[in-house]
Formats: structure tokens, sequence, C-alpha cells
């Protein structure tokens, strides 16, 4: 695995939308934590009729959902205002600060939360810093702001690597 396995994710996924989120709920998973640029809306968007659904379907369903966001309040409540889900704003990802905290608001722990994100370097590596597990989704948008366009170019090798050693 070696350098570029610390920021494998523990699984990729085509999107957010696809994950079998009631076959990990059966597992004994409790909590979810989201980013929401790229991996539930387009970068800025506010939530969409297919976000609002997941997210409110995943609370129904018993799951603790919080959103862990690097940006401030007004764009996290924004998109967050009709869902009602718990929100981490400025969490500094990837450091460990924001999925702690985003874990003990929802009661949970390490082994039953999972985070679910489009980029690596900062969504996936404060994951796995954290030991919780990962999930790495294909952005929703391609366009993207210029420091994100170039650490796309580095993920791309590190994807690369991560589909050439057998990782899903």
């Amino acid at each position: 695995m070696g350098l570029l396995g610390r920021f494998y994710p523990d699984e990729y996924f085509e999107s957010a939308y696809v994950i079998e989120y009631k076959k990990l709920y059966d597992e004994g998973y409790r909590g979810i934590i989201f980013d929401i640029d790229n991996t539930l809306v387009p970068h800025g968007a506010p939530s969409d009729e297919r976000s609002r659904k997941l997210l409110k379907g995943l609370m129904e369903m018993g799951y603790g959902v919080t959103l862990l966001s690097n940006n401030k309040p007004k764009r996290v409540d924004m998109f967050n205002e009709p869902i009602g889900a718990q929100c981490v704003y400025k969490a500094g990802k990837p450091s460990r600060k924001g999925y702690r905290k985003a874990m003990e608001e929802m009661g949970t722990n390490e082994r039953n939360t999972f985070f679910v994100g489009d980029q690596l370097f900062t969504d996936v590596w404060g994951a796995k810093r954290t030991g919780i597990k990962s999930f790495l989704v294909k952005p929703i948008d391609k366009k993207e702001e210029i420091q994100i366009v170039i650490k796309r170019v580095l993920e791309r090798v590190i994807i690369k690597s991560y589909l050439k050693n057998g990782c899903r």
C-alpha cells in the first residue's frame, strides 16, 4: 500500500446516492458524517429534493446525521435549513477535531460511524486519521475552485493506485 495508502478510502462509490445505507445500519452503524459540496449537491448549491430525501430518510431510519464542512455557517445553514441535520462549521478538515465533535453530537463513536465525501486530502484523510470508515464518492460537478482542481490532479494518481491495488 505504501505512502499513498494513507489516503485510500475504505470504499469508493459512484455517488453518495448509491451507498447501501440500510445494509450498513443492519451492520451496526448509527452515525453518518457527510461533506456537502460536490458530495450531496454541486459546490455552493442549496439542498435539492434528492439530498433532502436521502438525509431525512437516513434520520428516519435511525441514523444520526451530521454535516461536516470547512465552510462558514451561512453556506451550511442555507443547505441544511429544510433538512434539520446537525452541523459542524469551519471544521478544518482534515483535522480530527470536527469529526470528533460530530460523533459527540450524534452520540456515536469510531466503530459505528462512517464518513462520506468527495475529496481525498480533506474528507477521507481526516476520517482515516480519526479512525472512522471513509467512503469516497465521485464529485457531482466538474466545475470547482482552482485550489480543488489542483488537488484533483494528485487525487487521480492516488485513485489509480487504489484501483490498481484491487481496492473498491
